[in-house]
């Protein structure tokens, strides 16, 4: 419990920082999700299209250091993999 009132404060802008990283990490996973369920069903045109928000999703992330550079680099080489190997 945080005696000083700007540590207080800094406790509560904290609170809503996690809050607001949740709900973009779990936007992050969800749009990957939508793309690999696409990938498995062999869907080419879904795929496209829910490669194209991931990526953006991925880009976002990283801009917003939800993610680093590299990792979200790595995710969208391996996104891109993916699409690459349908009906292969």
């Amino acid at each position: 419990m945080p005696n000083i009132k700007s540590a207080s404060k800094r406790v509560q802008v904290s609170q809503a920082a996690n809050l607001r990283n949740r709900a973009a990490r779990s936007v992050l996973k969800t749009t990957i999700k939508k793309f690999d369920a696409a990938v498995v069903a062999g869907d080419k045109a879904a795929a496209t299209e829910a490669y194209g928000a991931a990526i953006k999703t991925v880009d976002r992330a990283a801009t917003k250091g939800l993610i680093h550079k590299n990792n979200a680099a790595h995710k969208k080489s391996a996104l891109t993999l993916k699409l690459a190997g349908i009906g292969k």
